[in-house]
C-alpha cells in the first residue's frame, strides 16, 4: 500500500514540490555560509519525492545553531516551501482519493518551516 501511495504522491505532488526543495537547496549551496540549508533542503526534497513508510524525528544532538538557522530557513525559505505544502494538501483534500496525500502535504509543513535538527527514518506504521 505505501508504493501504491507513493506512486501516486510522485505523480500529483511529490515531483513539484521536490523541485522546490532542490531549487532551494542549489540556492543555498550558491554560497560556503547556506550549504547546511542546501544539505537540509536537498534530504527533504528526498522525502517529499517518497514519503510514505518513512518519518520526521528530533535529532537529539540538535542544539542552539539549530534553532538559529531554523529562524533565518523560516524568513528566505521556510515559509515559501510551508505554502505550497499547504496549497496543494488543500487542493488534494478536495478529492476523495486525494486526501490521504493532502493529510501527508499536512504533515510536511513543521519539517518544511524547521528542517535543521530533524532526521528523516522509516516508519514502523503502515500509512504513515
Amino acid at each position: 500500500m505505501k508504493t501504491l501511495l507513493n506512486l501516486i504522491w510522485l505523480v500529483l505532488a511529490g515531483f513539484w514540490l521536490a523541485v522546490g526543495y532542490a531549487v532551494a537547496g542549489l540556492i543555498c549551496c550558491v554560497l560556503i555560509v547556506t550549504i547546511p540549508f542546501g544539505i537540509a533542503a536537498f534530504r527533504i526534497a528526498g522525502y517529499t519525492l517518497w514519503p510514505f513508510g518513512r518519518t520526521v524525528v528530533d535529532k537529539p544532538s540538535a542544539g542552539a545553531g539549530a534553532l538559529l538557522g531554523n529562524l533565518i530557513w523560516i524568513v528566505f525559505a521556510g515559509w515559501w516551501l510551508a505554502l505550497g505544502h499547504l496549497t496543494t494538501g488543500i487542493a488534494l483534500c478536495l478529492t476523495v482519493i486525494g486526501i490521504p496525500l493532502g493529510i501527508a502535504n499536512f504533515k510536511l509543513i513543521p519539517v518544511s518551516l524547521l528542517p535543521l535538527g530533524k532526521e528523516i527514518v522509516p516508519s514502523n506504521q503502515p500509512f504513515a
